[in-house]
């Protein structure tokens, strides 16, 4: 049987004195696309930070490729996140270039991602004269490959004419697809994302979809995403989890939107919330 790219377990996070996610179970399969759906203060965007490991649990196990996800070390590369929002100082001086190049990792021995400094830069530099010559033409290479990477990783996303631009000045839609490149620049298995939609209108929140369902099928990503729209997690992803604090049901689109659950997860009053498309 193949082992989940993601498995969680009995987690519990609170925040403060608050119940925010309780006794949550769930894996994710490999290639798999889940959507975790549910009201507003659900506990949603706390389970994708707390599988992270980006804010503290109070109980529960999480492993990604296999791993705790405390341990995770190099194979951390291999996780990509798009946040709900991106939040920066739109004053920085860095272009559409620069920024997807933070997300490119350079690959050592033993597929190991490597970084140009600390021990590896200074490990190289103390070696004999002929070993420094490879190692500063390596250097060049590395850069040759990470500008390809970059450039590839736009074009895919249909970024590349924002190249040069400041990131400042992107709009909402512009913005997500150059994080998107962020995430592609470098190859990925797990690829998560909280709202990743928030901010983009219809037309561009459907565009999106079709460019990350294109993307998954090409680079074999996994991906588990936060998502509001009901109508746009039935049409592309493969499971749902519904989730209020605790998980309400899971299962395949038809059946774990169906009305009863949508009305055990939401509670009276809700309305289904759908994009149409001509």
């Amino acid at each position: 049987m193949t082992s989940p790219i993601l498995k969680v377990e009995g987690l519990t996070v609170y925040q403060g004195n608050y119940l925010a996610v309780r006794d949550v179970s769930f894996e994710l399969l490999s290639g798999t696309d889940t959507a975790i759906v549910g009201p507003n203060g659900a506990g949603k965007s706390t389970l994708v930070k707390a599988v992270l490991d980006l804010i503290p649990r109070s109980a529960g196990k999480i492993e990604i490729f296999g791993c705790p996800i405390v341990r995770l070390g190099h194979l951390r590369h291999l996780l990509g996140y798009m946040p709900q929002n991106f939040i920066f100082d739109r004053s920085f001086p860095i272009c559409v270039s620069e920024l997807v190049g933070l997300g490119w990792v350079i690959k050592g021995e033993k597929g190991k991602a490597q970084s140009l400094s600390g021990g590896f830069l200074r490990t190289e530099l103390c070696k004999r004269g002929k070993r420094k010559n490879l190692f500063f033409s390596s250097l060049w290479r590395q850069d040759r490959e990470k500008s390809a990477a970059v450039k590839e990783a736009l074009r895919r996303t249909d970024a590349y004419h924002l190249r040069h631009q400041a990131i400042g000045t992107l709009s909402g839609g512009q913005l997500k697809r150059v994080l998107l490149a962020y995430c592609l620049v470098s190859p990925r298995r797990l690829l998560i994302l909280d709202e990743a939609f928030a901010g983009v209108d219809v037309q561009g929140t459907a565009d999106f979809y079709a460019l990350l369902n294109e993307l998954k099928r090409e680079e074999g990503w996994t991906v588990l995403q936060v998502s509001h729209d009901i109508d746009m997690v039935s049409r592309h992803c493969d499971r749902v989890l519904c989730l209020n604090q605790t998980v309400v049901c899971t299962g395949k689109p038809e059946i774990a939107l169906s009305p009863q659950n949508l009305l055990a997860t939401y509670g009276p009053g809700f309305s289904r919330y759908q994009h149409h498309h001509n």
